[in-house]
């Protein structure tokens, strides 16, 4: 087992040993083990101090989903609420930012609230460091642009939400099973602008630019007043359209495209509603 306690030596390593499967949090290696799989050697991360650390809006990737929840979710608040829904607390202890984006599972829930978040995906190799936008980071089911050499560094986001989040997801056990459908939704009342991101309707989460654009321009940023109902199923229809689900084990095309729907909406008037509360 190779086990760096620096970022330089980390990325030495990925070089030197390309066959070393990296390990974090460990949550996806281990099923393999227990299942009498033998990957490579381990290329162990849980030393790297930078790795761990959270400054700003850098958030590093081995930031655990317990650590956005317990001490970054006032400011990044659709992150920490994505975080909640997934497993329990003992794989939430381990589970990390780097693994999920690695993983690249276009049902996961982080995943779909960094998309929400605008986020940068930051990697490291032994000839420097690239930023990438994490929707251009997640190419295909299970596929990411991380190359050989490379191993996560962070993600990058604003210091801090502008506004209020939500996150609604359903599944076969909710936070205990992958999602069937998950949306994200954040609003920025400065900038008069909101974000809508889907989770299992697509080969990687989805980003639903026509609603956003109703959301800009319709919503009553001035007031804020309530959000009507039908105006609200008209966001549900265009995020709904945006979407490109398959039929699987966790619900057909037809079932995911409805939950998207009605998913975005209750999101959307959650994270409205908190908006309306007097400061």
């Amino acid at each position: 087992m190779l086990q760096p306690v620096t970022l330089e030596e980390a990325v030495r390593a990925r070089r030197d040993v390309p066959d070393a499967v990296v390990v974090a949090g460990g949550t996806e290696v281990m099923p393999f083990r227990n299942r009498g799989e033998r990957p490579g050697p381990l290329l162990d991360l849980s030393r790297v101090e930078e790795l761990r650390r959270a400054e700003g809006g850098r958030l590093g990737a081995a930031v655990t989903y317990t650590r956005l929840i317990e001490e970054l979710g006032e400011r990044f608040p659709v992150l920490a609420a994505a975080a909640r829904t997934v497993a329990g607390r003992q794989v939430r202890n381990r589970a990390t930012l780097g693994g999920a984006l690695a993983i690249a599972d276009p049902s996961a829930d982080v995943l779909t609230a960094l998309l929400a978040s605008d986020a940068e995906v930051e990697l490291a190799s032994a000839d420097g460091v690239r930023r990438v936008a994490t929707a251009e980071f997640l190419t295909g089911p299970y596929e990411c642009d991380l190359r050989d050499d490379e191993l996560l560094a962070a993600v990058v986001l604003p210091d801090e939400a502008p506004g209020p989040a939500a996150y609604a997801k359903v599944g076969a056990r909710n936070a205990m099973a992958r999602a069937a459908c998950a949306v994200a939704v954040t609003l920025d009342p400065g900038e008069r602008s909101a974000t809508v991101a889907v989770a299992a309707c697509g080969p990687t989460p989805l980003r639903a630019p026509p609603a956003e654009e109703l959301i800009a321009s319709e919503a009553p940023w001035a007031g804020p007043d309530d959000l009507e109902p039908g105006w609200l199923e008209r966001i549900g229809a265009l995020v709904a359209g945006a979407t490109l689900p398959r039929s699987d084990s966790r619900g057909s095309a037809a079932y995911k495209r409805h939950a998207a729907a009605v998913l975005s909406a209750r999101a959307l008037r959650r994270a409205w509603r908190e908006l309306m509360e007097p400061a």
